[in-house]
């Protein structure tokens, strides 16, 4: 299988294209190379624009062909679209829908509610399956807290949660922590409550069947992720496990996908992800209002 690369502005394309593309490297995943690229970056946000050029050179380096727009991947298995623009998404995903073969969106899925229910729908109606994660939501340390025979009753996770004057608030970092909590307690989510503070942010979702589900960060420091997890049996607590690859499982997951075509999260889910900080930024607007999701 040959994948195309979209958007050369995240750290992300660097190791993915290590894991797909390096032979030598301990995780390398065989036979699926990454063979074109499409740098893009956008302007209306710092962290992309400020980054294209550096992680160009790199891929190129590695011998991946660099091509002038999305239109040129045609042809390949597979997708990574990693714009870190998540307002860019529903955009090129519209444009990649056309070559039919299953696409990774790198997260968020989207800056908006809206936007990522374009994208199911689009999905759904042309049958070109797409698969969206945070790394975090599969890495050592915070997955697989809860054993089998347990009842989740309720889950925290925490992480940073920088806010940047040119993303929307919680997409931009609160998505780690989002994603770790629906991964233990699926879709369902209620209404989410922004409690905001001048240096921290704590989010709290209600889900319908009364159990709760809270992201908890700092604007500044503390880049330590980890979760705590409540069941009918105990408490049981983890922390990023900085020792090994945070790209590992979500990398084997991604392959899986592109294999199949068959995601391993559903879409639904993926979107009420969307939704819960889609509320969140709702509720922080308006002081800390609870915010239902069937508002949206």
């Amino acid at each position: 299988m040959k994948l195309g690369m979209i958007g050369l502005d995240t750290s992300h394309v660097s190791e993915l294209s290590k894991v797909f593309n390096d032979p030598t490297h301990p995780f390398h995943i065989q036979d699926m190379p990454v063979v074109k690229a499409f740098p893009g970056g956008s302007k209306n946000t710092s962290f992309s624009y400020n980054r294209v050029e550096k992680y160009t050179a790199e891929l190129a380096g590695r011998g991946i062909e660099m091509v002038n727009s999305i239109r040129e991947l045609d042809g390949l298995d597979g997708y990574l679209l990693e714009s870190v623009d998540g307002l860019q998404h529903f955009e090129q995903f519209e444009q990649l829908v056309a070559f039919g073969k299953p696409v990774f969106i790198d997260k968020p899925l989207a800056c908006s509610y809206t936007a990522a229910k374009a994208i199911y729908e689009l999905s759904k109606n042309s049958g070109v399956p797409f698969f969206t994660a945070s790394s975090i939501r599969y890495s050592p340390g915070v997955a697989d807290l809860c054993p089998a025979d347990e009842k989740v009753c309720g889950a925290e996770a925490f992480g940073p949660m920088l806010l940047l004057p040119d993303y929307r608030d919680y997409f931009w970092y609160g998505i780690h922590t989002a994603d770790t909590i629906f991964s233990y307690l699926g879709t369902g989510c209620q209404s989410v409550q922004a409690i905001s503070p001048p240096t921290t942010e704590t989010l709290i979702g209600t889900w319908k069947d009364g159990r709760t589900g809270i992201c908890a960060g700092n604007h500044d420091g503390a880049y330590c992720f980890g979760a705590r997890v409540l069941t009918d049996k105990t408490q049981h607590v983890g922390t990023l496990n900085t020792m090994e690859s945070y790209m590992r499982t979500l990398s084997r997951n991604m392959a899986q996908f592109f294999r199949t075509g068959v995601s391993p999260i559903a879409p639904e889910e993926s979107v009420e992800v969307i939704a819960f900080l889609e509320a969140a930024s709702r509720s922080r607007a308006q002081n800390g209002k609870p915010f239902n999701l069937s508002e949206l």
